[in-house]
This record gives C-alpha cells, sequence and structure tokens, in this order.
C-alpha cells in the first residue's frame, strides 16, 4: 500500500434508478504502483471507462473505497476532489480541443486549471512538449487546420505539461499511427521511470500491450485476469 497511488476495495458502482438501476462495476480490489504502466483492456460496454472516471474524480463512489493519492474519494467533498484532479492529466479518446485557440494555447489550458506561474516559462513547457511529440511546425496551427492524429497529439501534450502525478488515458492511441502511437507511450513509459507518473490506460491496440507493466482484463464490471508482465 505504500508505494501505491491508486487503491481500490470492494468498489461497486451502478447506473440509473429504481427499476431501472443497473450494475456496471463489481467488487473491484486493485492496487496500482506509483510509476506503473497498468492497461484496462475488455470488450465494449465491460466497465473500462467507468472505472477510468471513478479513479478520476469525474464519477461519484459511493459504493467501496477508492484512495487516489493517499486520499479516500468516498465521501469525499468537493474541494478536495477539485485538489485531486489538478494532480492528474487525462488523455480522452475524443481530443476536446479548443477550436479557437493554437495547440500552443490548447497545450497552456493544461497549466492554467494551477493558476499563476511565469507566462514565457509556461510557454516553454508548451513548446517544449509539442516539439518531443513531433509538432514543432504546428505550434501555431487552430484545430481545423490539424489531421486527427495531430489533434490527438496536441491533447496529450496538453495532459502532460503540467507533468501529473497520475494520467488516465481512455484509448489515447486510436487516433495515431503505429510509430506516434508507440512514441506517446514510450513517453509515458519514461515518465513512470523518470518522475513515477503512474499510467492507467484503456486500450485494444495489440503494439502498446506488449510495452505494460499490467494488463487487467474486464468482462461485465468484474475483473476476469490481471498480468504483471
Amino acid at each position: 500500500m505504500g508505494n501505491a497511488s491508486i487503491t481500490t476495495r470492494g468498489l461497486n458502482h451502478f447506473f440509473g434508478k429504481g427499476d431501472a438501476r443497473k450494475q456496471a462495476i463489481f467488487d473491484v480490489n486493485l492496487e496500482i504502483e506509483r510509476g506503473s504502466l497498468t492497461i484496462l483492456m475488455g470488450p465494449s460496454g465491460s466497465g473500462k471507462t467507468t472505472l477510468l472516471t471513478l479513479i478520476g474524480c469525474l464519477r461519484e463512489v459511493s459504493d467501496g473505497s477508492v484512495s487516489v493519492l493517499g486520499h479516500e474519494l468516498n465521501n469525499a467533498d468537493e474541494d478536495l476532489l477539485v485538489g485531486l484532479r489538478r494532480r492528474l492529466g487525462f488523455i480522452f479518446q475524443a481530443h476536446n480541443l479548443h477550436e479557437s485557440l493554437t495547440s500552443t494555447q490548447n497545450v497552456l489550458m493544461g497549466l492554467q486549471v494551477h493558476g499563476g506561474g511565469n507566462p514565457q516559462k509556461q510557454r516553454d513547457a508548451a513548446h517544449h512538449i509539442l516539439n518531443l511529440l513531433g509538432l514543432a511546425d504546428r505550434r501555431d496551427y487552430l484545430p481545423s487546420n490539424l489531421s486527427g492524429g495531430q489533434k490527438q497529439r496536441v491533447a496529450v501534450a496538453r495532459a502532460l505539461v503540467s507533468n501529473p502525478e497520475i494520467i488516465l488515458a481512455d484509448e489515447p492511441t486510436a487516433a495515431l499511427d503505429k510509430e506516434s502511437g508507440h512514441k506517446v507511450v514510450q513517453m509515458l513509459k519514461s515518465l513512470g521511470k523518470a518522475r513515477g507518473t503512474t499510467t492507467v490506460m484503456v486500450t485494444h491496440a495489440p503494439r502498446i500491450l506488449e510495452m505494460a507493466d499490467r494488463i487487467i482484463t474486464l468482462e461485465d464490471g468484474h475483473i476476469v485476469s490481471d498480468q504483471r508482465q
């Protein structure tokens, strides 16, 4: 437990009320080590994204326990949840970029939730991460002038620029070609080694599985396999 970034105990989750109430997560018990790259797998509707959003303070934890960076989420107040979200980086399949902002400005949004900071240092940090992701020549482009893969890499840069302690990624490489996808996951692995950043990622991409430290498979809200590599 001492080295775990994320712990769940007896975690259940339900959608709907009354006759429409349906259980989506069943008695999930996990301990995810700091600095590790964990992949969540399973068919559509198996609970992967629901589990990711519970860990990410994006859904209320009401049945069982989720502890993130040492803080219990069940019955947590909004101030704690907001504070924790600022320590997390989110990469979603839909890139969610602001269409009126350039690549650099979109990445800067990932720093502005933290308030304050030196504007020039923030801009340098944004440029550095865009350069690492092969977007040096697209820094001043609007999303409408970027390809789908380039937009997704901007979204990845926005999630990583603030050096989050945990990265939660839902199909982050789905829009990327093989080389770009590999580069993104390699960067996440490097952050784990260098900074102790913990990554939990939903993916179906076979080429990425071999890079994971651990592969957890869900079916119908149950963990059916938990393999360490």
